[in-house]
């Protein structure tokens, strides 16, 4: 039997704001186009609908003055300096192994650098109306905006604008293989839609329908066993099973991106709600279910070091700790902004009593709260900056922040790594073109959003959404360059 057929210029794997950035961006240019979306309408936009799309920008049009040496501090790992240093020159002229190495090409974050306030720019005559409000983060070491709606209000002002010219969404659709031509060009698509039935798209495909965090075995496959102890952030990262990942790989693609990392983001795992994040712990001590502290909590500004505390977590027995404050939290000017959970503290009116709730040793609990509130020094509290208020003496250390827990009612929070993403992807050109391990652009295939792999060691923060955008945007463009070509 025949499978149902369509045929389109561009065919978009996701409905993101990395999918929808490239479909609309192909809509613009003339392009027949289609969206491809495992969710149902009303769940549409993956990850993207349920984040607040920090931006990691100065102004509209000038990314944070860090922006790319972040990017350049966390390019990989040991790298071979003799090969990085080929990458100074023409890309042209870089030998296959380079162009297929599995780290961040600085021409990548360069081009990503350089088009990111023109794609916000874009999105502005769109509709979209972008500010610097308060962030969950009470402490912060770099610049951010943030769309109006976050990232919900990008899902729907692109999908209703898609909608408005008349592009067809698939929901429904799940895309599970690749469509290869013999010169090796990439020409479409096969899915499977409701009640499994078969439908090949044919077009250029642009894969954007995220990483693999929803994958319970991609993640024990590339993450390890204690994957168990992850969940995704938000209810769209279900939706990401990593079949853009797969088809491109299984086509040759060359990896790119951490493969065993994710960003990590400390929730509160009793919550049901998107992103039930514990962001006030710098203000408490972090115990494990031993009753020990493990991590310094406030090594520097939460924003810079949320993601590291997070690893030390889900590296504990269960993958779980607790935040243990005391009556003192209320000094903290605004700390309700950094408890994005809808459960309450859990409270007691004694660290006995409060070891016996959360059902961690006694002993070992009062005597890690004791040693801990005896190295806390005299000196000024200032909670909205970096204080240098220290402990002494104790390993490991508190290095801001630092004041004795010891003014009842005691309070703590479960706390326990979400996974918000997944780092490993698919290594693409400046274009967002799809690169396979010789080192050669497979025709016809583009990848943007978390199918892309940058991330490596350290995310850098509010840079995700950003990249969906920016390379969602660029892979249309160049998609309908050859298209014109091809005309």
């Amino acid at each position: 039997m025949t499978p149902e057929s369509h045929d389109f210029d561009v065919v978009v794997v996701g409905c993101g704001v990395a999918g929808l950035s490239a479909a609309a961006t192909a809509s613009e240019s003339g392009l027949r186009v289609a969206i491809l979306e495992r969710a149902p309408r009303e769940e549409r936009g993956g990850n993207s609908r349920y984040t607040e799309a920090y931006l990691r920008m100065k102004s509209l049009d000038e990314p944070s003055d860090d922006f790319e040496s972040h990017f350049a501090a966390n390019a990989g790992g040991h790298l071979d300096p003799s090969l990085v240093a080929l990458t100074t020159h023409d890309r042209e002229s870089w030998p296959p192994l380079v162009k297929a190495m599995a780290f961040t090409d600085p021409d990548v974050i360069t081009t990503f650098a350089e088009n990111a306030g023109p794609t916000l720019r874009w999105l502005e005559k769109l509709g979209v109306r972008f500010e610097r409000l308060p962030t969950v983060f009470l402490t912060t070491s770099t610049q951010r905006l943030m769309p109006i709606g976050g990232g919900l209000a990008l899902v729907e002002t692109l999908s209703s604008h898609l909608e408005g010219v008349g592009v067809p969404f698939f929901y429904g659709t799940t895309a599970r293989d690749l469509i290869q031509a013999p010169d090796g060009a990439i020409t479409g698509v096969r899915a499977v839609g409701a009640r499994n039935r078969l439908i090949e798209f044919r077009g250029a495909v642009v894969l954007a329908c995220g990483g693999f965090q929803g994958n319970a075995e991609m993640m024990a496959q590339y993450v390890g066993p204690r994957a168990l102890y992850l969940r995704p952030v938000a209810r769209g990262g279900h939706y990401n099973k990593g079949e853009g990942i797969r088809m491109g790989l299984a086509v040759g693609a060359a990896p790119c991106g951490d493969f065993g990392s994710w960003h990590a983001e400390p929730i509160d795992p009793r919550s049901g709600i998107s992103e039930p994040a514990i962001f006030a712990y710098p203000y408490g001590v972090l115990v494990n279910q031993q009753g020990q502290r493990f991590v310094d909590e406030a090594s520097a500004t939460v924003d810079a070091t949320y993601e590291a505390v997070t690893r030390h977590i889900y590296a504990q027995v269960g993958g779980i700790a607790y935040m243990i404050a005391d009556a003192k939290l209320a000094d903290v000017p605004n700390y309700q902004r950094a408890l994005r959970t809808d459960q309450p503290a859990i409270e007691a009116g004694s660290l006995r009593e409060l070891a016996a709730t959360l059902a961690v040793p006694a002993a070992a609990f009062t005597q890690t709260l004791e040693a801990f509130n005896a190295a806390c020094r005299p000196g000024t509290f200032k909670p909205l900056e970096v204080d240098g208020l220290a402990t002494e003496g104790i390993a490991p250390p508190k290095s801001n922040w630092a004041r004795p827990i010891d003014r009842p009612p005691f309070l703590a929070y479960p706390m326990i790594s979400s996974n918000v993403f997944t780092f490993g992807g698919l290594k693409v050109t400046p274009n967002a073109e799809v690169v396979n391990n010789d080192g050669e652009v497979i025709r016809g295939l583009y990848a943007a959003g978390e199918t892309m792999g940058i991330y490596y060691g350290s995310y850098a923060g509010s840079t995700s959404v950003l990249r969906g955008l920016v390379f969602g945007r660029l892979a249309a463009r160049h998609a309908a360059q050859l298209a014109r070509a091809g005309r």
